[in-house]
């Protein structure tokens, strides 16, 4: 890691590499180690555009966060955020409105660490350590922050993939939905495994294989992604390949086609 190492907590691993800081080395950010590069570049000799994908998944959150703004959003839920780089959610939405608040959540405690040390004198935002499946903790800690009485923009940006079935996503989504109120936005992106991207087992295998049992990704289809939004109303142009939501120029965008959907995106409304 290329920045100071005391606020790492003293129970964490770093000759394990973990999501978060592997999604932050392929953004070029600072909060990752050795473990984490050296995944990161075996994936890259693999998949070299699968930065390009991070990169597009970055850009799809600042429009995201910037419809939602527009559409008179002025709070936000973000699950699995994880480490801290350019263009936070906090700073896209208070750009656009300083009024603006902002719940992070992330089971990694490098993440809520970094993030506690990076937001320590921003009132309005907040950090939490939870798991996803903690729906009642998760509210009841943002609470103390938000109005969970009016809308709410929630924010699952390359975390699903995580999520096994075994965990029934599906249901975990309801009990979101059910909580949020009307008016309230969700967005998510998601591996997508029918979007003919070359050698994506390979790099999942590989990846899988320095992850043991934990943090495995789980590809899936677009039906399947578009299930997510169940009991949402899906925004135009609805669940699309993550650099045709809505791109604003080329830089929201790569010269591989099936890298542009190598991420799915989309947004839906709670009516």
């Amino acid at each position: 890691m290329t920045g100071e190492l005391g606020w790492v907590p003293p129970e964490i691993d770093t000759t394990v590499p973990n999501p978060a800081r592997v999604y932050d080395f392929w953004l070029d950010g600072d909060h990752n180690f050795a473990a984490d590069r050296a995944l990161g570049e075996q994936i890259l000799k693999i998949m070299p555009g699968v930065r390009d994908a991070a990169r597009l998944n970055r850009a799809f959150l600042r429009r995201a966060a910037r419809f939602m703004v527009d559409s008179g959003v002025r709070q936000f839920l973000d699950i699995g955020s994880g480490i801290p780089t350019v263009g936070n959610l906090h700073e896209i939405v208070q750009q656009a409105d300083p009024s603006c608040r902002v719940v992070y959540v992330d089971r990694e405690p490098v993440a809520v660490a970094h993030s506690e040390l990076l937001l320590q004198d921003n009132e309005s935002c907040l950090v939490l350590q939870a798991d996803l499946r903690d729906v009642d903790d998760i509210f009841d800690g943002a609470g103390k922050l938000l109005d969970l009485e009016q809308p709410v923009g929630l924010f699952m940006l390359l975390l699903l993939h995580f999520v096994p079935d075994s965990w029934d996503p599906m249901g975990v989504l309801a009990r979101y939905r059910d909580r949020l109120a009307p008016g309230s936005f969700l967005a998510v992106t998601h591996v997508a495994a029918d979007s003919g991207t070359e050698r994506l087992d390979e790099a999942i295998e590989v990846y899988m294989s320095r992850q043991g049992r934990q943090n495995q990704p789980v590809p899936r289809t677009h039906d399947e992604v578009l299930a997510f939004f169940d009991g949402f109303e899906v925004v135009e142009p609805g669940v699309v390949g993550c650099a045709m939501w809505r791109p604003e120029g080329a830089g929201d965008m790569s010269d591989d086609p099936a890298i542009n959907s190598l991420p799915y995106a989309g947004i839906g409304r709670k009516p």
